[in-house]
């Protein structure tokens, strides 16, 4: 989206604010005058806080690396800017303050989602309006719409309070097929308030990929956000998922299957899922993350088709496979803040879909179930877009 921080400071709303913060990463580079907006606002005076969200400013630090000295950043030489890590080792930190909040006349967020309720940049934004509401404060919120690279497809059943944490936030589906702006008014919604939102569009230009720059260390290619929905819930294995590799959630292994096991999985999944993806066994090494250095027989999975492929359901099928043949899948555990709950029923989020897993209940009860769910999403989420274009031409 090349024209889209030029649309910004192009706006005559922001062109008055003066005391800004800013939550980014390095998505929020600018094309045409190639700088990133922070060093844009930086030059003009008017940032006085940058939040920096979970794998810092630049995707250098992998899932779960917390920040807590942003000392890092100093050479960035930004004079007068608080850089503020919204992922430490203290859980309090996934909000800002109250004294990070109460000076400001706005804030821009500009982030890249990928479309899934587990990328916690959802959560950061989420935490960072409850703080707006709990402590009553209404600085304009400029939002950039970057694109949602999943698209507008929806998959998943809504997490319940039961399973919610930092990635999961209560209501969310596991692919919602919103915008970051539409998220926001969601969570607007979700909240009982009423914020300064202002949305910042770009229909002119879209020769700028989504994901041309990473959003985070494990987001390579397009592929990835199409898939993500269902291969994150090898997180929650014994499995690795594919970090250490170029292609993490594409290619999925472990050194205690054997090639036969993993061929005969391949097989039986390849039946139903054909015509929309492929798994293709192979060995690999991952260089860190689970099983360094180590041999792992697995499988890559290459999507042949993204029209309608369900990753979710997808993914479901394939664990249950594994799980038939491997007794100790589950990665034991505390996860993740905010619930002491295990990786697998974090990500998973659902009593069904965890019992399915668990070769429980049949494929046609949760069919059934997501498609019922996925509707009722779809109508809300329409909603919700509308809310979103009334405020854009108000």
């Amino acid at each position: 989206m090349k024209n889209l921080i030029r649309n910004l400071i192009q706006d005559s709303r922001f062109a008055q604010m003066q005391q800004l913060s800013l939550l980014c990463n390095q998505v929020s580079f600018d094309f045409v005058s190639q700088q990133y907006l922070f060093r844009i606002l930086s030059e003009k005076k008017t940032l006085k806080r940058l939040f920096v969200p979970e794998h810092g400013l630049f995707g250098e630090l992998q899932d779960q690396e917390k920040l807590d000295e942003t000392n890092v950043y100093e050479s960035l030489d930004l004079q007068g800017v608080e850089v503020v890590s919204l992922y430490q080792h203290n859980e309090k930190s996934l909000a800002p303050e109250v004294a990070h909040l109460t000076d400001l006349d706005a804030i821009v967020i500009d982030i890249q989602d990928v479309g899934c309720r587990y990328f916690t940049f959802t959560s950061t934004i989420f935490y960072l309006f409850e703080s707006l509401v709990k402590h009553n404060l209404s600085p304009y919120i400029f939002v950039l719409n970057r694109p949602n690279p999943a698209g507008r497809q929806v998959e998943g059943t809504p997490i319940s309070a039961k399973y919610a944490s930092f990635i999961g936030l209560e209501g969310l589906p596991h692919r919602h097929g919103m915008s970051i702006a539409e998220l926001c008014f969601y969570f607007q919604e979700k909240l009982n308030s009423k914020l300064n939102i202002c949305v910042i569009e770009d229909y002119t230009d879209t020769t700028i990929n989504p994901v041309s720059i990473n959003p985070s260390p494990n987001i390579p290619n397009q592929i990835t956000p199409l898939i993500y929905a269902g291969q994150c819930l090898f997180e929650g294995t014994t499995l690795s998922e594919g970090r250490g590799t170029t292609r993490p959630f594409e290619i999925i292994g472990s050194p205690d299957f054997s090639w036969q096991e993993i061929s005969h999985v391949c097989d039986k999944i390849n039946k139903d899922w054909s015509t929309k993806a492929v798994l293709r066994p192979l060995k690999f090494i991952p260089t860190f993350h689970k099983f360094t250095g180590e041999v792992c027989t697995g499988f890559q999975l290459h999507l042949l088709n993204d029209q309608n492929y369900h990753s979710l359901l997808h993914s479901l099928s394939i664990i249950r496979e594994l799980a038939q043949i491997k007794e100790d899948l589950w990665r034991k555990g505390k996860y993740e803040f905010g619930s002491e709950k295990t990786a697998i029923e974090l990500l998973v989020g659902d009593d069904d879909l965890l019992d399915f897993l668990y070769g429980k209940i049949s494929l046609q009860i949760i069919q059934e179930k997501l498609q019922e769910s996925e509707s009722q999403w779809i109508d809300l989420r329409d909603r919700i877009h509308l809310v979103k274009n009334k405020a854009l031409s108000s």
